[in-house]
């Protein structure tokens, strides 16, 4: 029975568009993106509080140009370049998007409508855009009398 789940992964990245999580685990869809010659990249939103931050992470992940506007006409634009540019498409993997942040609710669901597009407008050329949005609810509250910085936070890495 284990082959029901990768054959209805299979499927579901040659349809394109939102594809569940509960498919197959995050290692997994690398291995199932490249079996169907697709681009596979991880934007980390975890540490995103922001629509920009979300953004700059979908940009980092898939190593947007300079000119990326950082809005969702741009998202849409670049999003629909990258598939082109790819074999067969792209998938994206949208890793800890913390949509249950009342800050992150409705750009949240901006940017799956996005992807929602990109999938339909690209399936004409023959390409395919598929997408997993992994949700992780809010993030937690700050702790009292610490400053939330970006540079404070574990890791290290800028944002």
């Amino acid at each position: 029975m284990s082959s029901t789940p990768s054959n209805g992964l299979a499927q579901a990245l040659q349809r394109g568009g939102a594809i569940d999580l509960g498919k197959a685990d995050a290692a997994g869809l690398e291995a199932a993106a490249s079996a169907q010659g697709l681009g596979f990249f991880v934007a980390d939103c975890d540490r995103a509080r922001s629509r920009s931050a979300v953004l700059r992470a979908i940009a980092k992940a898939v190593d947007f140009p300079v000119f990326f506007g950082n809005d969702m006409d741009s998202l849409y634009d670049c999003l629909t370049d990258t598939v082109q540019e790819q074999r067969q498409g792209v998938l994206l993997y949208l890793r800890r998007l913390h949509s249950g942040d009342p800050a992150l609710e409705g750009d949240a669901r901006e940017i799956q409508t996005v992807c929602e597009n990109v999938a339909e407008a690209v399936a004409d050329t023959g390409k395919v855009f598929a997408f997993v949005i992994e949700h992780a609810g809010r993030h937690p509250d700050p702790e009292p009398g610490r400053s939330q910085s970006w540079s404070a936070q574990a890791g290290g890495d800028e944002e």
